[in-house]
């Protein structure tokens, strides 16, 4: 007697979401991602992150906070970027950095159009802060 079809589908695609899928969603992760389609990616964050804490050294801090508020709720999608809307209202007198933001993303604009996300300019932009820091 043939399996019943329904079922077995389900079954399968169950055992497929819970084995293959979460490795799958990991494999873009990787510190090398940008390496090809935006080479410069690296230096112009590093630039704009140190010119922004050489003129304010409460910069990485104020960095590092707007990438902790833009991941907290439903991951990091680059929401504190968007403007205030009348029914909403934002982080705007609480958050800064987005000066830094703006200017890193009009550089990645001219060098590399459409490549870099803002959220990944937000995480970029606060490990090199923390990373200038500690380590400099």
């Amino acid at each position: 007697m043939p399996p019943n079809t329904p079922i077995f589908l389900s079954f399968f695609f169950l055992i497929f979401i819970f084995f293959f899928e979460p490795s799958r969603a990991y494999i873009e992760l990787r510190p090398d991602f940008y390496d090809e389609s935006c080479p410069r990616l690296p230096m112009i964050i590093r630039y704009h992150i140190w010119a922004a804490v050489q003129n304010d050294s409460r910069m990485a801090a104020s960095l590092l906070r707007l990438n902790f508020h833009d991941c907290i709720v439903d991951g990091c999608d680059a929401s504190v970027l968007l403007d205030d809307t009348t029914e909403m209202k934002g982080n705007v007198k609480s958050l800064r950095g987005f000066e830094v933001i703006d200017g890193i993303k009009a550089d990645l604009e001219a060098y590399c159009p459409q490549t870099v996300s803002c959220a990944d300019i937000v995480n970029l932009a606060a490990r090199e802060a923390v990373y200038l820091v500690l380590f400099f």
